[in-house]
């Protein structure tokens, strides 16, 4: 006679079961193969690094992978004492905070809007912004509405026309169509209209929902380039992204002044200087995201799963 099971353990495995060899041999496979993804998913963020305090000729070669070869930091002094890099890092903090803001603004109002069953004319409005996510008016289009309202040149050239995503915008709604509608209807009792009920009701209860779509359009505001570079003609309106776009294409001279400041060698300089302005791009990101990351799995899963 087997062991005796008694009730599973938090990972849904009886206590007391014997493990057997099947499920050693999936405990193995599984493990390994996490760590096998892990390690893909770091190895190019651990050889741009690599490459940041790399020397040019090692870069050049081809000799860097995981770890630096020639160790230096000069391109990294060099692009902290460019002032158009720093400038543009702060532009890029601006935009993805208004736009992030705007976007939750529009993004929870007009899905807490659609949720609502007796809404007259939902279906219709829920079809155009359907609508929206496969069919737009085309680059010309959009830039012509842009220039013609005024906002070329301006934070709001950036920050508006990815304002609101269709796809965030269906996720919130779901989650919305779950939440009791008791909850609600006790409010109303209270005495509370409809925008007490979304402010003080419906938002307390959505934080997880609600982290989960600031991560969304904060990296996506974030990591933006191609609206600057359409609408944007002053570099100092730049974000740090288009900065880098613009080193990649090589229509920057920041190399050079990057080396007449540090008296270092401005080739040495331009070999890496990619990798040092990715790396310090990234930063940010890369502290907020565990912050919310824990809200990320179940905000998405709340708002996609009908209960």
């Amino acid at each position: 006679m087997g062991a005796t099971l008694r009730a599973p353990d938090r990972t849904g495995r009886p206590v007391g079961a014997r493990d057997s060899r099947a499920y050693k041999v999936f405990t193995s496979v599984n493990t390994i193969g996490l760590i096998a993804f892990c390690g893909l998913m770091l190895y190019p963020f651990v050889t741009v690094l690599a490459q940041s305090f790399s020397s040019a000729g090692a870069v050049k070669a081809g000799l860097v992978n995981i770890w630096p070869v020639g160790f230096n930091t000069d391109t990294y002094a060099a692009v902290i004492s460019n002032s158009m890099f720093w400038q543009n890092y702060r532009n890029t903090v601006v935009y993805t905070v208004v736009g992030t803001a705007i976007a939750m603004v529009l993004t929870t109002t007009f899905a807490y809007v659609l949720s609502k069953q007796h809404l007259r004319g939902r279906t219709v409005l829920i079809g155009i912004a359907i609508f929206t996510m496969f069919f737009n008016g085309g680059l010309v289009p959009n830039y012509v509405l842009i220039s013609s309202l005024g906002l070329k040149n301006t934070m709001w050239a950036v920050v508006l026309p990815g304002a609101l995503s269709v796809f965030n915008l269906l996720v919130m709604k779901s989650f919305f169509e779950n939440m009791p509608r008791e909850l609600e209807e006790a409010a109303q009792i209270d005495g509370l209209g409809w925008g007490g009920i979304f402010t003080r009701i419906v938002l307390p209860l959505s934080k997880a929902v609600i982290a989960t779509m600031i991560l969304f359009y904060s990296v996506a505001m974030w990591n933006d380039w191609f609206n600057a570079f359409l609408y944007l003609d002053k570099k100092e309106l730049f974000p740090v992204t288009l900065f880098l776009r613009n080193l990649i294409a090589g229509a920057s001279t920041t190399a050079t002044e990057g080396a007449a400041a540090t008296g270092g060698n401005s080739d040495a300089i331009a070999a890496n200087i990619q990798a040092v302005t990715m790396i310090l791009t990234m930063i940010p990101i890369l502290c907020v995201y565990p912050f919310v990351q824990r809200y990320f799995v179940s905000g998405v899963m709340l708002g996609s799963v009908k209960g």
